[in-house]
């Protein structure tokens, strides 16, 4: 495979070690690896980092690795954004997996093949690895589009992540000026996403990097590929975890992948799918606007409790 595979990890060996061996089966000729340094005061996340980053030294195919690895702890937001820069700093286009995104080996050929075929098209932003449409068939052709750019397993280009800004500084204007409305037109959807990106807005480097991805493409009116079927699962629960500690937190969580059929079938248009953009918002972007409300709510009561 000759598109680069960015592998972004931290300190979980037994999910790495996971999704470095479908990276194996893959055999990119470059790899870009991209570490977080422990934070020290977490007792033994040292020799856990230490432990997932010697993973990356088992490589036994004609592979460039190429590490960013950080020594001290720059937190999730800092660290995945600041290594995609570098990243695309270094080539046009890749492939982008967590370290507890497991994807069906056809993710790659399927991003390796829609990468090249939109790659000059400023129109798409991202190449989607998750369907989250819950089994429901929403096209006859081999994927979509929508609004909606999920990021457990990824693709895009240099085009496209120059427009990321980690601290959203235009959100006041898109504010001001109700965007949102413009973009999502229902307004229970608007009020999820004004709450989304003011607290990403009041607290750009907390634990969140991707809802900045978000902004940025729907900020250049882009629209993402999503595969007819799933073609990842998240296996990150647990008490390692940053986001979820159980399935009961998020109901997305180690679903079922399924294969990509090939040769691909590309759809003749190119109109975003209204009605499984509604589906995601409805299932999928009410609870994370929860678990928004509640970290501010966390945050609150720590402040008020070193206030104290």
């Amino acid at each position: 495979m000759q598109t680069p595979v960015t592998f972004i990890i931290f300190k979980r060996p037994q999910t790495t070690e996971k999704v470095f061996e479908v990276i194996r089966q893959a055999k990119p000729t470059k790899l870009f690896v991209i570490a977080d340094g422990p934070r020290t005061d977490h007792e033994g996340e040292a020799e856990k980092c230490e432990l997932t980053r010697a993973i990356i030294e088992r490589v036994d195919w004609d592979c460039e690795v190429i590490k960013n690895y950080s020594e001290i702890n720059l937190g999730c937001a800092k660290r995945v954004s600041s290594g995609l820069d570098w990243v695309f700093n270094n080539v046009e286009e890749t492939i982008i997996l967590e370290d507890d995104c497991i994807p069906h080996p056809t993710f790659f050929r399927f991003s390796q093949e829609l990468l090249e075929k939109y790659r000059n098209d400023t129109r798409i932003a991202t190449i989607s690895a998750q369907n989250l449409q819950l089994g429901q068939k929403r096209t006859n052709y081999s994927y979509y589009f929508s609004r909606y750019n999920h990021c457990w397993g990824w693709a895009s280009w240099r085009r496209a992540w120059q427009h990321y800004d980690l601290t959203i500084k235009l959100w006041k204007e898109v504010q001001a000026e109700n965007l949102l409305h413009d973009i999502l037109i229902d307004q229970k959807a608007v009020n999820s996403w004004q709450r989304i990106f003011q607290s990403v807005y009041d607290n750009p480097t907390g634990i969140t990097w991707d809802y900045q991805w978000t902004f940025a493409c729907w900020m250049q009116g882009s629209l993402s590929i999503i595969p007819s079927v799933n073609l990842i699962s998240n296996v990150g629960v647990g008490a390692d975890a940053t986001h979820f500690t159980s399935n009961q937190e998020f109901s997305f969580i180690n679903m079922s992948v399924q294969a990509m059929e090939f040769p691909l079938k590309h759809p003749p248009f190119i109109v975003r799918n209204v009605e499984a953009d509604n589906f995601t918002q409805k299932t999928v972007y009410k609870v994370t606007a929860l678990d928004i409300f509640k970290e501010e709510v966390k945050k609150k009561l720590n402040y008020s409790t070193i206030k104290k």
